[in-house]
């Protein structure tokens, strides 16, 4: 098994992935089109990647600090359940409906600054 600390590790690089991937998407969403598929197959896969090391990082961790072994979830992983959910399919948004690229772009500091508040605080 392994450490805490590894785990914390692969959740924010997870982090970074995913937000990267998000950005990319937000910001290549105006883009030509012939430019667009490249620029968003790239996004999408810095997505994934982010948001698979994300849930086995912080899984990983949960397991570490027995919170999964049997017990229902506290408030605050709960919350940061929802917030990684609703960044997961956030990346369908700057291509479908291009005006919620610049909204996406304002929210992602948001979301990612209300899942580190959760997890450093443990407020619920």
């Amino acid at each position: 098994m392994f450490s805490f600390q590894l785990y914390n590790v692969v959740h924010i690089v997870g982090i970074i992935f995913l937000m990267a991937g998000l950005g990319g998407m937000a910001l290549s969403a105006g883009t030509v089109a012939s430019e667009t598929r490249s620029a968003r197959r790239f996004a999408m896969v810095f997505h994934g990647i982010g948001a698979f090391l994300i849930l086995l990082g912080g899984f990983g961790m949960l397991a570490r600090l027995g919170i999964v072994q049997g017990m229902s979830w506290p408030g605050w992983v709960w919350g940061k359940a929802i917030i990684w959910g609703i960044l997961g399919i956030a990346v369908i948004f700057p291509f479908r409906f291009r005006r919620t690229a610049l909204p996406l772009m304002l929210l992602l500091p948001v979301l990612g600054g209300l899942a580190a508040y959760l997890a450093i605080y443990k407020p619920l």
